[in-house]
């Protein structure tokens, strides 16, 4: 069970996310605050696994607050909780494990804290989920590695899909299936790296191979399905002796 900390000058928006929060079975204690001085003496009293910190609030802000606890010899973790979408470059750079955009929502929030779940019980010194810097309408955004379910070759550009939107980055495919290789992406076809955890089924014995990932179904390429079956035997669960 997590506890955590919500931290808004608008009591409002407190209340509505500590209820959110509250609803969550892997959440146990919500604290509250309306103020960045008031979410330090809750953390001069408590422990806290969690954050969620708005971003401008007078006085501290949540990026200041997320500096100052940063500084800490084991630093709760940090989600960022706001309205402005400008600051999420500035909000990662201080390792924050989210960025929620209000209204919050259910959906949405219940991700966010199995990422606080997953980096509470990590083992210390494990490294750190890749962030990725895309540009999406002129805004630069910020994604996180493990939300992209497959990635299509775009000439010498790559897209990226998540299950919310798709974003443009010029790097070419082959590139990126060698640097993200040991983060479970695998070459399918020409114009295809999956995320194998996102794959959802498979037609491999037909005439044109695919996977599905989400809602897309994506070809498997003659070339690529030898190692596509080799991987899928590697992770086949065997009866024990």
């Amino acid at each position: 069970m997590l506890t955590v900390l919500v931290a808004d000058d608008e009591l409002p928006a407190v209340e509505e996310l500590a209820f959110l929060l509250g609803r969550d079975p892997r959440i146990g204690t919500v604290h509250r605050a309306t103020s960045g001085q008031g979410a330090l003496a809750v953390l001069a009293e408590h422990d806290v696994d969690a954050l969620f910190l708005d971003i401008h609030m007078p006085g501290l802000s949540g990026l200041q607050l997320a500096r100052r606890i940063a500084a800490r010899p084991h630093p709760p973790a940090v989600v960022f909780v706001t309205a402005d979408e400008d600051c999420a470059l500035e909000a990662f750079e201080l390792a924050a494990v989210d960025y929620l955009l209000k209204p919050v929502r259910t959906e949405r929030l219940a991700v966010t804290v199995g990422r606080v779940a997953e980096l509470v019980a990590a083992p210390a010194g494990a490294a750190p989920v890749e962030m990725i810097t895309v540009d999406q309408g002129g805004v630069s955004r910020i994604i996180r590695l493990d939300e992209v379910r497959f990635i299509q070759a775009q000439g010498d550009y790559a897209r990226l899909h998540t299950a919310e939107a798709s974003y443009l980055i010029r790097v070419p495919l082959a590139d990126l299936e060698q640097r993200w290789a040991e983060a479970g992406f695998l070459r399918i076809h020409r114009s295809y790296l999956v995320c194998m955890p996102f794959v959802t089924s498979l037609k491999l014995g037909s005439a044109k191979p695919s996977v599905s990932v989400g809602g897309a179904e994506l070809p498997v390429s003659r070339r690529h399905l030898p190692v596509l079956r080799e991987r899928l035997q590697a992770t086949r669960v065997r009866p024990g002796p």
